[in-house]
């Protein structure tokens, strides 16, 4: 039991790496705590084949099946921009489609982010983002949001999932129950998102209700929101959030996945012992720990010692590791495939060139577009 309560532990966690190789202490900590994947930054991130070798080796050590995850949203949260090529933002993409017409834009961008992720080895791309673009969050958003109401969202984050299963790479809806109107970037500071249950309901969860049947997995982010039933405790670690709301109301079957439990949106309410256990109780499935080595071996002793303490828990930790490696095995079985060679490699690259110099060709069309009426006028 000893042994299957510790598997259990480590394979709840997605953890970071330091570099675009593993140091020893890094090999000894994975074989310790087996986590369920790994995520990767640019820091990891030189080229296709190395970033593959880091990821082949980091996962043989932890669980079967693992998550491979890296961030490419497009726009300013894109880890392959600086090995492969920028992809342009969800939001110029969505104003494109909308302004040209074209909706095959926006599947497109899917599966170019499909085959640029599974290119470099990785199974899941942390997108797309399903917060509104409104203007209480634009300062710290900035085009990471499709658009300001939920149909925009709906409409670009469903032709983009499109695309990313055409590539057989996973997407995952963040950041629930949505950063809309946050003012304050959690990576530092405690969201207070002051919006009345009705808001919530009709606005910001209007993409999770209207995507829950194709969203395999939704990430959990780490505000409150004082003017509900959640009052003033993190998402990440509410059960109104994530069991009564998306679970229970909204019927979601896929997997619940936090937000890195080292952002200070967390960590100053809780500690990451109390973090990682009050997130599985209140129905968190896997939970990300991106930097800190110290921070992974304390949230993973957290687990194990309060599986150790308390059989209710010991239970649960065990029943979500048993669900987590069936859905594990359902999304990842059949691997990334091959490395492409490099004349693939920069046909894909020219191929996102061209994409975005297409995106921003629109963009630069609907600005001229009020000059030129201006002019019109102006000669009438």
């Amino acid at each position: 039991m000893a042994d299957t309560l510790r598997h259990a532990a480590g394979s709840l966690l997605v953890v970071g790496v330091g570099s675009t190789e593993l140091s020893g202490l890094e090999r000894a900590w994975l074989r310790l705590v087996r986590p369920g994947g790994v995520i990767l930054f640019r820091r990891n991130i030189a080229d296709a084949r190395q970033t593959r070798a880091l990821l082949d080796e980091a996962t043989a050590l932890g669980a079967e099946h693992s998550f491979r995850c890296v961030d490419v949203e497009g726009g300013t949260v894109d880890r392959l921009r600086d090995a492969l090529a920028p992809m342009p933002s969800a939001q110029a993409v969505a104003h494109a489609a909308e302004r040209g017409g074209d909706r095959t834009l926006a599947r497109m961008h899917g599966e170019l982010i499909g085959r640029a992720v599974r290119a470099f080895g990785f199974n899941t791309t942390l997108a797309p983002v399903l917060d509104l673009a409104l203007a209480a969050s634009a300062r710290v958003m900035g085009t990471r949001a499709a658009a300001a109401d939920a149909a925009g969202v709906v409409a670009y984050a469903q032709a983009m999932l499109d695309g990313l299963r055409t590539q057989g790479v996973t997407g995952c809806g963040k950041h629930f129950p949505g950063l809309g109107a946050g003012t304050l970037d959690s990576h530092a500071e405690t969201p207070r998102i002051v919006r009345t249950w009705n808001e919530m309901w009709q606005e910001d969860l209007a993409p999770y209700r209207a995507l829950r049947d194709v969203l395999p997995m939704v990430m959990v982010n780490h505000a409150a929101y004082p003017e509900t039933r959640g009052g003033e405790r993190p998402a990440s670690v509410s059960a109104f959030w994530m069991t009564t709301v998306l679970r229970k109301r909204m019927g979601y079957r896929g997997i619940l996945f936090s937000d890195d439990l080292e952002m200070g949106g967390i960590l100053n309410y809780l500690s990451m012992e109390e973090a990682v256990v009050e997130s599985v109780r209140a129905g968190m499935d896997t939970m990300e720990i991106c930097h800190s080595p110290e921070l992974i071996l304390r949230g993973y002793e957290a687990l194990l010692r309060e599986g150790e303490r308390s059989a209710a828990f010991q239970r649960l930790l065990l029943a979500r590791a048993r669900t987590m490696r069936r859905k594990r095995a359902a999304l990842f079985a059949r691997g990334v495939g091959p490395l492409p060679n490099e004349k693939q490699l920069v046909a894909l690259r020219e191929k996102i060139v061209r994409f975005s110099a297409e995106v921003n060709a629109a963009a630069e069309s609907d600005r001229r577009a009020p000059a030129q009426a201006a002019r019109h006028v102006e000669a009438t």
